[in-house]
């Protein structure tokens, strides 16, 4: 039985962006939507390990050889995208920590989300050991030294860690450095997962 778990946030706790969140963006960028995307994800990791707002928006309109009109707009826009929860899966949290498991966080984020989460989530967030945003300790996923801080805030060595993350460079970085770590799919499958060590 694994009791120390870690967890990724976005498309395991979180959701993802809808649709209609993406269009959005790219209404407010007023550029066509896969240049668009290409430059805001080619930019994400400098901002996922810390860097202010202004700035990663000011490498997105450079990268794209354009201006953008409205930048708190899409500030305000791009934090609203990333903000839902999965009710179910908070519950499994819950769950989980009720049973006595050892709950860990560990997610590429912006330092403006954090308190957004802090704010509406304090609650279940509340029920994690530890919680390791990679914008508060300056490299992001797949970068090991993120696995290895995650699994130090939570004084056990990273072979004792089970790792859920939707991302399958996350995850084989993840087993890289020592961990146990499965591609998330779905609340049965953790459930089955945890169950069965």
């Amino acid at each position: 039985m694994s009791d120390v778990i870690v967890f990724d946030l976005y498309g395991v706790i979180a959701r993802t962006q809808t649709e209609e969140a993406r269009r959005r963006l790219v209404e407010l960028a007023g550029v066509p939507g896969e240049r668009f995307w290409e430059a805001y994800w080619a930019c994400r990791p400098a901002y996922d390990a810390g860097q202010d707002s202004s700035a990663y928006w000011a490498a997105v309109a450079a990268r794209l050889r354009a201006r953008f009109v409205d930048v708190p707009a899409l500030v305000e826009a791009d934090i609203d995208s990333w903000s839902a929860v999965d009710e179910e899966m908070v519950g499994l949290v819950c769950e989980l920590a009720d049973q006595g498991r050892t709950l860990g966080l560990l997610s590429n984020i912006i330092e403006d989300l954090v308190p957004v989460w802090e704010s509406r989530h304090r609650g279940w967030l509340g029920r994690f050991a530890a919680l390791t945003f990679s914008c508060r300790i300056g490299v992001a996923k797949p970068d090991r030294r993120a696995y290895e801080i995650c699994a130090a805030r939570m004084g056990v060595a990273p072979s004792r860690v089970l790792f859920i993350d939707d991302n399958e460079a996350n995850v084989v970085a993840a087993r890289e450095a020592g961990m146990s770590a499965e591609l998330f799919t779905s609340p049965a499958q953790v459930r089955a997962l945890v169950a069965g060590r």
